[in-house]
């Protein structure tokens, strides 16, 4: 027997999206109102007795929400499907569930499948926790025998005893997918299917989850869909993904290569639009155009890994007509919370650029062996001219740190441990005008 439990080919679904057409006119006839709304009356009859879909407004567009999507997933595998808003995830996992029809294409599933896609998803407001672990097991094919033989278990993994006889209505959406997924995490399904289950939950609950997913994947040779925009629980959980774009699937395969691939598409990935920020404070003698984050090839990215060596590159302009002295650069990172985590100041360095002409200049700091921990960051300049503040832009840029080398051996690299190694390198006209000496913060 096959060990693909899932087999995907051509999947394609489509969507009509109505618009109403806006009229310019100032003044609109009532017998062009009344021929529109006859004929949105007898389009919309046709529909019904077609069975087709019933679409509001004037205009009708085609929306392909999966295109000629094809894949399998062998037993035991945990597939990570990821991809921006609207790329077709949850369209994907609505068909594998059987809640949509695809329009063309087939997907074939051997096994019982047991699926968690949104919060009190086969949960009734009016009925007690116990009353809808019944239910919602019963939904997902589960006998009152096999319900019962696991009741204590799935009570104990939700952490909902307290409340079991309250309706769930009153429950918070926390304790909404607490229960849920403690239901399908203990079906004896083949294949489970998560849509952002971990995003609801809090951190215990997370930890939970992720063990309960690995156990199951590892010891119980289940298959697992899980569609998460948290790519550091992508990589941690899954050992091969999909990535999806405009209903397509561009990518699939290792898990790493493919968050790669994910990250490399970014919209933001080109550069800051600094010019056009208009929340910035300063003198304006000097400006930052540009700003954009490279990896250790010098191509533009919108994330790092730990222990990968990065480039911060900006492009300013001296907005005067002559020539700037003793100018002072500084970036502040802080983490998702607002906790101010690393500051880079050249002051503090022991660097005293000088010397910047009128018109562009080109500035790099280097920054080896990314020591930030995995998460997402915010990057704020400032400038000086003196004591004077002559540039300030918060929240200038955003990146992701992923994880990496740093945190698979636990312990820093022996070169000297230091943490950032900061350089500047004005160009003018594509060649160096002047290079800084390197300067090593060491970490305390």
């Amino acid at each position: 027997m096959s060990d693909i439990l899932i087999h995907v080919e051509n999947l394609s679904k489509r969507y009509l999206v109505g618009h109403r057409s806006e009229q310019i006119e100032q003044y609109i006839a009532l017998r062009d109102v009344i021929n529109r709304e006859v004929r949105n009356f007898a389009r919309k009859t046709v529909d019904v007795i077609r069975g087709r879909q019933i679409v509001q407004g004037d205009e009708i567009e085609e929306f392909w929400a999966l295109n000629d999507v094809s894949f399998e997933v062998k037993q035991g595998e945990v597939l990570g499907i990821i991809g921006g808003n609207g790329a077709g995830k949850s369209t994907l996992l609505k068909i594998l569930s059987r809640i949509t029809e695809p329009d063309r294409g087939r997907a074939i599933l051997r096994g019982r499948v047991a699926s968690l896609l949104e919060i009190g998803a086969g949960f009734h407001p009016e009925l007690t926790g116990r009353e809808n672990i019944f239910l919602n097991g019963a939904i997902h094919g589960m006998k009152k025998a096999e319900i019962k033989r696991k009741f204590d278990e799935i009570v104990a993994f939700s952490d909902v005893e307290k409340f079991l006889d309250t309706p769930v209505k009153q429950f918070s959406s926390g304790m909404y997918v607490r229960l849920a997924f403690a239901v399908a995490a203990h079906l004896d399904s083949e294949i489970l299917i998560l849509d952002e289950v971990l995003a609801v939950g809090d951190l215990d609950f997370q930890r939970k989850c992720m063990g309960k997913m690995q156990d199951v994947a590892s010891n119980e040779g289940r298959t697992i869909l899980l569609v998460s925009h948290n790519m550091a629980v992508v990589e941690r959980m899954s050992n091969s993904a999909l990535l999806l774009a405009g209903g397509r699937c561009i990518a699939r395969g290792n898990t790493t290569s493919v968050v790669e691939e994910y990250l490399r598409n970014l919209s933001r990935v080109e550069t800051t639009p600094l010019h056009t920020r208009t929340d910035r404070e300063g003198t304006g003698q000097l400006k930052f155009i540009s700003m954009s984050l490279e990896g250790s090839g010098g191509t533009v990215v919108p994330a790092f890994r730990c222990g990968e060596d990065a480039t911060i590159h900006f492009v300013l302009e001296n907005r005067t007509d002559h020539e700037l002295h003793s100018f002072r650069v500084a970036i502040s990172i802080v983490n998702e919370m607002g906790q101010f985590v690393a500051r880079l100041d050249t002051l503090l360095l022991g660097h005293d650029i000088t010397g910047i002409p009128p018109g562009r200049e080109s500035l790099r700091i280097n920054i080896p062996k990314m020591p930030l921990m995995p998460g997402r960051y915010q990057i704020t300049i400032l400038s000086w001219l003196g004591g004077t503040i002559v540039d300030s832009i918060g929240n200038a840029a955003a990146f992701e740190v992923m994880p990496g080398a740093y945190f698979v051996t636990g312990h820093l690299p022996a070169h000297n441990r230091s943490m950032f190694l900061l350089d500047h390198e004005f160009v003018l006209g594509g060649r160096p005008s002047s290079t800084l000496g390197e300067s090593v913060l060491r970490n305390t």
